[in-house]
């Protein structure tokens, strides 16, 4: 750990982002000077998504936890925050209903309120659970609407892999997930470059082949359209079914009805990206084929024990699952392209325009549950699946649905609609690509990063984060339903070193 001398000199060089003004008048620099760096907007209504987020039903936050390799300074961080996030005009506006319509109200932010630093006992027992524990608490409560919906605590506790931790709670209508992230990093820069910004992988575009000419390329076409248009009319019907009737079969996994209501336990584990690589590269697949292989695996162990101990309590060497479980995973995409990590740096540099807010569709993805011989058939299974969704409109279409459905009977009806949908799977999966190199948050290094969310109306929600070398497996859990989350976790880690196991037993590398 850093000396306290060490870190007085940096958090002297921590000064707020400079932030460039092409054409900004005198005195719209002291307007944003008095009002912690932030700039104010015009009024302007919510959108039908984040309406819908307001729905008892669907009252869902963010969760972001950020492990930090040193001591956090709340005032260096405040500092930094009115220079950056503030910029952001939904984290500076209150959400305000007049004659029926919710509009973003523009506000002057205090720090001091949304910035919580709680005393902490620095001789405790067990930080890790005192952690576990707090966001757990944290998960029963909500932000008051008088004030922007968000929050961040800094809690300066060390723990098994981090000296302090920061978690930031955000309300889903303030954007979709993958732009809220986004937005945070555009916060960071590099630690070996204090005004570089993190560096994303981009993935690659495979080189198409020229040699494929005339009648065959055009059969080749046509036989591409023909799969999406097929897939896509699968996905539409079974989306409508789930909506009507089709539920998945009653598993250990499945919350009851009511789940949204309840706290939520959140549970990480951490593994090396370079094993999934391994993997990757072996099988000749992707990064998500790999996560979503192991996770299948895990569930697989996880729930054939349930069903074990059910009959005899014995091992869980045999195949002990019911002949065929429906187990879906239910993802809401925002179909608008997610503003890059530049482009939101630059809105709350320069002010410059970037498109925000939720256009959701919804893919329902299944999991095959299954106790398997050989065990590079999770992944195998899992590319084909997420192969076929690849060529389907499913998320295009199902958002135009839950669109004319919305303007068709209102916001009630589109609630109920996607309860409906969400309710009748089991869990939500996602996977998240994260910088290649370490970054700081307001300075400080971050360890880790490990997003999750509560308030959703299913028992079980699974992120990966990639963050440099490591890849954060974070689970978010009903305890009603999932009494043992650290088991279910240690199932899926464990699954990825069976996985990786084979694959050298084999030669496959």
């Amino acid at each position: 750990m850093e000396s306290t001398n060490s870190f007085r000199l940096r958090k002297q060089a921590l000064k707020p982002i400079e932030t460039a003004r092409s054409s900004a008048s005198q005195r719209d620099e002291e307007e944003v000077s008095k009002n912690n760096g932030q700039r104010t907007c015009e009024e302007e209504p919510l959108s039908p998504s984040s309406r819908l987020y307001h729905e008892p039903n669907f009252n869902v936050y963010v969760i972001a936890i950020m492990g930090c390799k040193t001591r956090i300074y709340p005032d260096v961080v405040k500092a930094n925050l009115g220079h950056t996030l503030l910029r952001h005009p939904r984290f500076s506006s209150l959400q305000v209903e007049n004659n029926g319509e919710m509009r973003w109200v523009p506000t002057e932010v205090d720090l001091e309120r949304h910035v919580i630093v709680p005393e902490l006992d620095q001789n405790m027992d067990s930080p890790d659970k005192f952690l576990e524990d707090y966001v757990y608490n944290l998960s029963k409560t909500t932000i008051d609407k008088s004030q922007p919906l968000w929050d961040l605590h800094l809690l300066n506790l060390r723990t098994s892999q981090s000296e302090a931790v920061g978690i930031f709670r955000i309300h889903h209508s303030l954007g979709d997930g993958t732009s809220l992230l986004s937005l945070l990093l555009a916060c960071t820069r590099q630690m070996n470059d204090s005004k570089a910004l993190p560096t994303i992988p981009i993935r690659k575009k495979k080189d198409k082949k020229s040699d494929r000419i005339g009648i065959w390329r055009i059969l080749l076409r046509f036989w591409f359209v023909l799969q999406v248009f097929w897939n896509t009319v699968v996905d539409v019907f079974m989306f409508i079914a789930t909506a009507l009737f089709l539920t998945d079969t009653q598993n250990p996994l499945k919350g009851l009805p009511g789940s949204e209501s309840t706290p939520r336990r959140i549970v990480y584990r951490t593994v090396s990206l370079d094993d999934i690589k391994f993997v990757k590269n072996a099988m000749n697949t992707t990064i998500n084929d790999v996560a979503f292989g192991m996770t299948q695996a895990g569930l697989s162990r996880y729930i054939n024990r349930i069903c074990e101990n059910k009959k005899d309590g014995g091992a869980t060497e045999t195949n002990n699952l019911p002949k065929s479980i429906r187990l879906r995973s239910n993802l809401l995409v925002n179909i608008r392209p997610a503003p890059g990590i530049q482009a939101l740096a630059d809105m709350m540099e320069k002010d410059a325009e970037v498109k925000w807010g939720n256009w959701i569709g919804y893919v329902l993805l299944p999991f095959t549950i299954a106790v398997r011989e050989d065990p590079l058939d999770y992944v195998r299974n899992a590319k084909a699946i997420i192969d076929r969704k690849k060529r389907s409109l499913e998320a295009f279409c199902t958002f135009y649905i839950a669109d004319w459905a919305l303007n068709l009977f209102g916001i009630k009806a589109a609630s109920a609609l996607s309860h409906k949908v969400i309710s009748r799977t089991t869990m939500c999966f996602s996977n998240m690509v994260g910088p290649v190199e370490e970054i700081g948050f307001c300075g400080h290094p971050m360890a880790f990063l490990a997003p999750s969310s509560y308030g959703q109306p299913y028992a079980l929600m699974i992120n990966f984060q990639s963050y440099i070398d490591k890849m954060t497996i974070v689970l978010s859990v009903d305890e009603g339903t999932i009494p043992n989350p650290h088991q279910l976790c240690d199932d899926i880690v464990e699954s990825l070193q069976i996985i990786k196991d084979t694959v050298m037993t084999r030669g496959l590398a």
